[in-house]
């Protein structure tokens, strides 16, 4: 691992808490000190540009997590087709709730071209949402990363990856870091020179001195996997 340093990003030194959220509340200002508490950082981000990352908003947690279990394995086209299916079933934007899932029969999830697995994954998050564990919009806005991460992984098929994408890229929190996601340890490796792919524990530890633009670090990470002419995905992907 590169040589640590004590500094840490203050949060103070950021945008105000209310106007932190992504992409928007990284600020030229923010974007500068986060370069000059890790210089390699600042290379990496210098080289790539600025800051270009999407925030597809959504209309409820739980519409997108059952897209997410939809996808999980799948090349998007597919996963894409297949969703489509479900949803003309189900019912499409407002109509896809908790309750138009498990009132479906099982036979025509499982005709609409999902596993047995996946078709017990959305069942068990439709549960879930009705039993509050899966929050609506306006709540899961009130909460913390933590907060989410240990509801929503109680639902089957869903992991703290899952979450993580679901908190940084449909509701802008700026301090998440996937350290499991294969894309993030490879580009840290490249891109710090390290002869192999670091640990998540490592990389947590190391990750500290981007706070709280942890989000911000992650996604100029995947950018460097295409400077490389890398064909990792950028969007993330499971070890």
């Amino acid at each position: 691992m590169p040589a640590a340093t004590a500094r840490v990003l203050p949060t103070a030194d950021a945008v105000p808490s209310s106007e932190r959220l992504l992409p928007e509340g990284f600020t030229l200002a923010a974007r500068r000190v986060l370069a000059k508490t890790d210089p390699t950082l600042g290379a990496l981000m210098k080289q790539v540009g600025p800051f270009r990352m999407k925030v597809n908003s959504i209309q409820s947690p739980f519409l997108a997590l059952a897209e997410s279990i939809v996808y999980q394995q799948l090349t998007g086209k597919a996963a894409a087709t297949i969703f489509g299916r479900v949803c003309e079933r189900v019912g499409k934007g407002r109509r896809f709730t908790p309750e138009a899932v498990l009132a479906h029969p099982v036979d025509g999830l499982r005709e609409a071209g999902l596993s047995g697995a996946k078709t017990a994954a959305l069942r068990d998050l439709a549960a879930k949402a009705l039993e509050g564990e899966v929050p609506t919009l306006a709540r899961a806005r009130r909460m913390s990363d933590t907060e989410l991460v240990e509801h929503l992984t109680k639902v089957r098929g869903i992991g703290q990856w899952t979450v993580e994408m679901l908190l940084m890229f449909r509701l802008g929190r700026p301090d998440v870091l996937p350290v499991d996601d294969y894309g993030i340890r490879k580009g840290f490796m490249r891109t710090y020179g390290l002869e192999e792919l670091p640990r998540p524990k490592e990389l947590l530890a190391y990750g500290e001195r981007w706070r709280p633009w942890r989000s911000v670090a992650s996604w100029y990470l995947w950018r460097s996997l295409e400077l490389s002419n890398n064909p990792a995905s950028p969007g993330g992907g499971r070890a």
